[in-house]
């Protein structure tokens, strides 16, 4: 990336603040010039809205005209805390909540509360955004990267949003988790990629790439559809 593209993404981000109920919770919302959607981020455990994985993805969608919002679903004191319990990263009703709340906030900012909302779970992050698109209908899309949908458990069949999940190749046990949930999905749009060469953190050369291309293609196409559908 050269400096000057590296200087407009930085210029099209701003920290916000965002309330989670009883905590305040610390994001990065970016937007792109008339955006045509809204994608909000459910990182998995231990990582925060700093992953390089997560921003360099977030980065493409803004490219393809899509907001962006980072958000970490821990405050740093829960984050401290996890570090040494680790039962909050699997606190999946918990976090999907956290979500909902950040999705409120999305409709009452001024800045995108007439946009679509998608979400992007990574890890564990992908079980709590499933959980909260079964709560919450007017999400219109899911991606999940390396995720755990399985965590969803018994709310994968009210999920109605358009759902893509990706897999890194070498990934074998989270693959036989994601068949299975992909299964249990009630969407009639889903779809399961398996990306080929890719292990658990899409650290192979050109595979987070390949993640961030066929995420930007699915929110593109479903949040633009849902957009235009709402404009009539």
């Amino acid at each position: 990336m050269n400096s000057e593209h590296g200087h407009a993404q930085q210029r099209v981000e701003r920290a916000v603040q965002v309330s989670g109920g009883p905590v305040m919770l610390e994001g990065n919302l970016g937007l792109p010039a008339e955006p045509s959607g809204v994608v909000l981020f459910a990182h998995g455990s231990g990582s925060s809205r700093h992953s390089p994985r997560n921003r360099y993805v977030a980065a493409t969608l803004r490219t393809a005209g899509l907001a962006t919002l980072l958000i970490d679903l821990l405050t740093v004191e829960e984050e401290a805390e996890d570090a040494h319990t680790g039962h909050l990263r699997f606190d999946i009703k918990l976090l999907a909540e956290r979500l909902i709340r950040a999705s409120d906030w999305l409709h009452s900012n001024p800045d995108t509360r007439s946009l679509p909302i998608g979400y992007f779970g990574a890890s564990t992050g992908a079980g709590a955004a499933l959980l909260a698109a079964a709560e919450r209908p007017d999400v219109a899309a899911v991606v999940s990267r390396g995720g755990r949908p399985d965590l969803a458990g018994s709310a994968l069949p009210r999920v109605q949003a358009a759902t893509l999940l990706l897999v890194g190749g070498h990934d074998t046990p989270v693959i036989a988790l994601n068949r299975k949930a992909f299964d249990q999905l009630g969407t009639p749009t889903k779809q399961l990629v398996i990306v080929p060469g890719a292990t658990h953190l899409f650290e192979e050369p050109g595979t987070l790439e390949e993640v961030a291309r066929l995420a930007s293609d699915w929110f593109t196409h479903h949040l633009s559809h849902t957009g235009a559908a709402s404009a009539v």
